[in-house]
């Protein structure tokens, strides 16, 4: 008689039964290590010493967390000008995560529409960590023109993706997003007050976009539309963004109503449906 075959075991994404996810469990080292990448990063490059006062940690430790990403082709170092710097392998990491969802590849024949009716530079972002993520871009051909990188990271409060992201978020949520984030200044049209913010966003839903006047860089405007999933949930923003000479007072609205058609049809593209 032949013995039972044992049960397959199945693979699993982590330890039966983990749901503690307590300080505790955090490789220490490791999240010390990603710090510092994530805020050299942010500063777009750095010395060791700056890096280390920044962060208020010893240079050897930083240095020893550099190296070792350098190794591994994740940062890269100036010699010449002694600066360190977010490597290839950060990107190659990174690109793999734009990769994971259909999102980025279905936005793009819809992101070259909008930018060839609109004659301005079309963008695709989606929440991240309370922020902004930048995904996709296709530039204008106009000298002067607006530019987010894939991978930059923006304030949610101004920007006009961000905008049109708050405006389908239930107030509470608003609310811990701006309590974590603040309400950064950055020109002198920024809304930095609970109230103005609220009032806007209560603007957007009525109107069904968002608007940028300048309030994160001066002289540069922004309009948004949300995408989303098929749960009429909020997965991404599509926006135009250029000068505030291209996109004056008169011209919002024409304008609005080719990022919300665009945002239309990449919604229906990802199977989704508007509230």
């Amino acid at each position: 008689m032949n013995a039972e075959a044992p049960p397959e075991r199945r693979s699993r994404g982590r330890p039966r039964a983990w749901g503690d996810t307590t300080e505790q469990n955090k490789i220490k080292s490791l999240d010390r290590a990603l710090m510092i990448l994530e805020r050299l990063g942010e500063r777009g490059g750095a010395t060791l010493t700056d890096l280390a006062e920044d962060l208020k940690q010893s240079p050897a430790t930083v240095y020893r967390v550099l190296f070792t990403f350098e190794a591994r082709g994740i940062v890269d170092f100036d010699p010449s000008a002694q600066t360190w710097h977010i490597g290839a392998g950060a990107f190659q990491i990174g690109s793999r995560f734009l990769r994971r969802t259909s999102l980025v590849e279905r936005a793009r024949p819809f992101l070259r529409e909008l930018m060839q009716r609109t004659e301005e530079t079309a963008n695709l972002g989606m929440m991240r960590d309370g922020q902004v993520l930048f995904l996709s871009q296709v530039e204008t051909h106009h000298n002067i023109r607006a530019f987010f990188p894939p991978g930059a990271m923006s304030d949610m409060h101004a920007s006009g993706i961000g905008k049109a992201l708050l405006a389908q978020l239930p107030d509470k949520d608003v609310a811990s997003i701006i309590r974590a984030r603040k309400l950064s200044r950055f020109t002198d049209e920024t809304l930095v007050t609970p109230e103005a913010l609220a009032a806007d966003l209560e603007q957007t839903r009525r109107r069904g976009y968002a608007f940028d006047k300048e309030e994160k860089n001066p002289g540069m405007r922004c309009i948004a539309a949300p995408v989303f999933d098929m749960h009429s949930e909020p997965i991404a923003g599509v926006s135009i963004s250029g000068p505030s000479a291209r996109i004056p007072d008169e011209r919002v609205e024409e304008l609005a109503r080719a990022v919300q058609h665009a945002a239309t049809q990449l919604t229906e593209a990802l199977g989704g449906t508007p509230p």
